[in-house]
């Protein structure tokens, strides 16, 4: 299942982990990525906490937390190869893997079709 959040991330669950990276949107209105700034594995933050940066030529965004939960991975080789969050930011882009502590938030995420509306008129 992936869901995406008004902040232009994206989660992909696998049972009671996610991994979230940046969507197509959000790495097109950054332009090419230069540096991310990952959090510290076994960090607990909150839903909407600053979990990482992402900069790129034109501009820095930072990276929420789409869920409660802990990190559990980082992406090093994104860390070694930013541009991965502009070549594939749905793929080998991925930022972090969190295991989710309150499931239920999943459910007032945007799925695809929500998010790509949404996406169109921001």
């Amino acid at each position: 299942m992936i869901k995406y959040t008004e902040d232009h991330e994206w989660l992909e669950v696998d049972g009671d982990t996610a991994t979230v990276g940046i969507t197509v949107h959000a790495q097109d209105a950054l332009g090419d990525v230069v540096f991310v700034d990952l959090p510290a594995v076994g960090a607990t933050l909150a839903q909407k906490d600053v979990a990482g940066v992402v900069e790129s030529v034109k501009a820095a965004a930072d990276v929420y937390m789409p869920v409660d939960g802990e990190i559990v991975e980082v992406n090093e080789a994104l860390r070694a190869d930013p541009a991965l969050a502009n070549s594939d930011p749905l793929g080998a882009g991925w930022f972090f893997k969190v295991k989710l502590s309150n499931a239920a938030q999943l459910d007032a995420l945007l799925d695809e079709t929500a998010y790509n509306a949404f996406a169109a008129n921001s």
